[in-house]
C-alpha cells in the first residue's frame, strides 16, 4: 500500500519493487490494498529486472547502482554475493506473501541465474 499516509515519508527507493537502498522501482503500478500484486524479479550475472503487475519497475545492473557508493548511502555487504538468501522485507505493517516461487534460469552460461516469481 505505498500511497498510505504512514508511508508518504518513504523514500523513492524504499517502495514496492525497490531494491531496497539500492535501485529505487517506478511508481503507481501496485493494485489497491486488498488486492493480490503480482511480482516478478529476474537476475542474470549482475543484470536485475522487476515486474510489477505486468510493468518493468526496475531494470538495472548491481554493479553500478553500487559504484561509487549505493543510492542509500549505506554499506550492503551481500550486494556483491552470488549465493545466498532471499528477503522479503515491510514496513511495520503486516504483509503476506503467496505462490513464492524460486527457479534457476537455464542457458545463461557461467553468469548463473535466480528468478523469484511470487505474489505479495
Amino acid at each position: 500500500d505505498d500511497d498510505a499516509e504512514r508511508y508518504r515519508n518513504l523514500k523513492p527507493y524504499q517502495y514496492c519493487g525497490s531494491l531496497y537502498g539500492i535501485i529505487p522501482a517506478k511508481r503507481g503500478h501496485t493494485k489497491p490494498a486488498g488486492e493480490w500484486n503480482t511480482q516478478e524479479i529476474r537476475l542474470v550475472g549482475r543484470e536485475i529486472k522487476v515486474t510489477l503487475n505486468g510493468v518493468v519497475v526496475v531494470e538495472g545492473n548491481l554493479d553500478e547502482a553500487s559504484t561509487p557508493k549505493t543510492i542509500d548511502g549505506k554499506n550492503h555487504p551481500g550486494l556483491k554475493r552470488s549465493t545466498g538468501h532471499i528477503g522479503f522485507l515491510g514496513h511495520g505493517a503486516p504483509v503476506q506473501f503467496r505462490n513464492v516461487r524460486v527457479r534457476e534460469v537455464s542457458g545463461v552460461g557461467d553468469q548463473g541465474a535466480e528468478e523469484v516469481r511470487g505474489e505479495r
